[in-house]
């Protein structure tokens, strides 16, 4: 299913790992479950090295972060208020639901960036929250990047341990990552069922 991955990774070394995990924080369908265990994998096997593997992917996960923590940014909290005034029904949010978010991201924002980084399904968004609260871009940088490390370097090294079953990665996370997309969209429509009452 994923053999252009295969490839990409194969023929690209370590600027086709940081290429794949920008593009994954970009473009969630391309996952990381199985881009860093299969660079992991090429470790092994000494094509690429480990810590190469894990230092470029975790450079590309930062870099699609940045690029989403600036989209939060270009929308900004105004904007996103106008749009939750004329939108929020279908969005369940208020404009007092921004502020009330983006005064609980500015203080305790650093905890969600840091552990949603390490979450299937979440870590893609995480960024746009940031930006909107205007979250300070060197505490941002920080909690990304050791957050990033810490999952290119799990994911990388059980790439490394497990060879050719690598795709075994995948495999344990995809059920995680369902439950945390099915409970987030049940969440949604049981906000939409309320508020519609």
């Amino acid at each position: 299913m994923f053999d252009w991955i295969v490839s990409l990774l194969a023929r690209g070394g370590y600027v086709g790992v940081a290429g794949l995990m920008f593009a994954e924080n970009v473009f969630p369908p391309i996952p990381s479950e199985l881009v860093m265990p299969l660079s992991g994998y090429l470790a092994a096997q000494e094509t690429l090295a480990l810590i190469p593997v894990i230092l470029a992917g975790t450079l590309g996960s930062v870099a699609g972060a940045v690029l989403w923590y600036w989209i939060g940014l270009r929308i900004g909290q105004e904007r996103l208020k106008r749009f939750a005034r004329n939108h929020g029904k279908w969005l369940t949010l208020s404009p007092e639901d921004v502020d009330g978010a983006s005064r609980w991201f500015r203080d305790y924002g650093w905890r969600a960036v840091f552990f949603g980084r390490m979450v299937p399904g979440v870590r893609t968004f995480i960024s746009v929250p940031a930006g909107v609260a205007r979250m300070p871009i060197l505490p941002f940088l920080a909690f990304t990047t050791v957050g990033s490390a810490i999952w290119t370097t799990l994911l990388a090294y059980a790439g490394y341990l497990l060879e050719s079953q690598y795709e075994k990665v995948a495999d344990w996370l995809n059920p995680i990552s369902t439950v945390i997309v099915v409970g987030i969209v049940g969440y949604y429509i049981f906000r939409v069922i309320r508020q519609s009452r």
